[in-house]
């Protein structure tokens, strides 16, 4: 067999293949491995029960200047960010973590802290877990939550017509990242949006209940990456809108010197954990009364692929670029 390293396959694709190996579903699995942002199981006649993991290291995903109680938060928030991307409410998030044997006690119980009070903040609890020795600090969450069936949320059923919508700000986290690796000053609330992002879990359960939405994801990868995906899921195209693109002010003053640099980390930079979706058009009055969100585009057919209008009128194709792990230096 051809050896091939998973840094040249990348993220998505070796996805795909090890879904193609875990692809049996016994009764009762409505979603199983790689369709979607959690796995969906059919537990009683009204709800479905919603189930992710995921893994983080320090090296990888953890910045330098993050507190331990700030890892511990984001440990948590990429799990129920899942949870939220599937209009669920958590029930509670397991936590295992492989800790150096030189690990400071006092650093540890940070980490559970920030795990603690994000669980909290979306009216949850870190409710079990896993303690092993590592290398370097790993830690792996799963999150579980539940869903009316009529509310349940996937990627997979966006129509031509209906509208992209986003919460909160885009680019970010990005920008915040950008500040550290190029020692910009930047103001504690970018920083934050990288540093304790807020699973939209709220949000999401609002959304879903009001019976418009088609699909929904997280932006956790990025804008443009996103839509690939809701793209693959339910074979459509995307139009979006550059001037639409929410920004955050403090992030349009941090960048106001380089609008290229910015406009691309709204699109193509991941870390913001909003949610992006799509819906029906009769329902978007009722759905921005919520606040918070943004139209940025519309559903087309998939054979018009990924687009954006710029601000000067010109369409241009939206790369397939955003994070990926396991992927070689320039993510594409």
């Amino acid at each position: 067999m051809k050896y091939v390293p998973v840094s040249q396959l990348g993220e998505r694709p070796l996805i795909s293949m090890l879904s193609n190996i875990f692809h049996e579903l016994p009764d009762g699995i409505i979603l199983g491995a790689g369709a979607d942002d959690c796995a969906v199981i059919d537990i009683n006649e009204s709800s479905y029960l919603v189930v992710t993991t995921d893994m983080l290291h320090r090296m990888t995903d953890f910045p330098t200047r993050m507190s331990p109680w700030q890892i511990g938060w984001m440990s948590a928030a990429v799990n129920l960010s899942d949870i939220a991307a599937m209009g669920a409410r958590p029930m509670g998030v397991l936590a295992a973590f492989g800790l150096p044997r030189d690990t400071d006690v006092a650093f540890v119980e940070e980490i559970a802290r920030g795990m603690r009070d994000c669980a909290r903040e979306c009216d949850t609890a870190v409710i079990g877990g896993d303690i092993d020795t590592h290398d370097e600090l790993t830690i792996c969450g799963t999150a579980l939550g539940t869903v009316p069936k009529g509310h349940l949320l996937k990627r997979n059923g966006a129509q031509v017509g209906d509208k992209l919508c986003v919460t909160g700000y885009a680019g970010s986290a990005g920008a915040a990242l950008y500040s550290l690796e190029n020692e910009i000053d930047a103001p504690d609330s970018v920083l934050k949006a990288l540093f304790e992002p807020v699973p939209r879990i709220r949000e999401a359960m609002a959304l879903a209940s009001l019976g418009y939405l088609t699909s929904m994801m997280d932006t956790s990868d990025g804008i443009a990456m996103s839509l690939y995906d809701l793209s693959k899921a339910s074979g459509v195209g995307f139009r979006l809108e550059e001037e639409t693109l929410p920004l955050q002010p403090e992030v349009e003053e941090l960048m106001s010197y380089d609008r290229v640099t910015l406009n691309s980390m709204a699109l193509y930079t991941g870390g913001d954990f909003e949610l992006i979706f799509t819906v029906r058009p009769e329902g978007i009055e009722e759905v921005l009364k919520m606040g918070n969100i943004s139209v940025i585009g519309e559903v087309l057919p998939h054979e018009r692929s990924i687009s954006i209008q710029k601000s000067d009128g010109t369409v241009l194709q939206v790369e397939r670029k955003g994070y990926e792990q396991l992927k070689i230096a320039d993510n594409t």
